[in-house]
């Protein structure tokens, strides 16, 4: 795969949000563990609709959940 350049700040926000698994932020979006930590590693990216779904279970801004970063 190559260069996505999108970063996010899933797993610090977990953390800060009584220590979420990865499950538990799953099944509030509706999708897999496995999902969730494909896109916290990078490996895979969200779609528009999955990424605003995971910035509202934080309540913040898709921005301060996930970053753009040209190559």
């Amino acid at each position: 795969m190559g260069y996505s350049g999108i970063t996010n700040q899933m797993r610090v926000l977990r953390f800060h949000h009584g220590e979420m698994t990865q499950q538990e932020l799953a099944d509030r979006v509706g999708v897999t563990r496995q999902t969730i930590n494909a896109i916290e590693a990078a490996k895979y990216s969200p779609s528009l609709e999955l990424a605003f779904k995971i910035a509202g279970v934080f309540d913040k801004p898709l921005e301060e959940v996930f970053k753009y970063k040209k190559k």
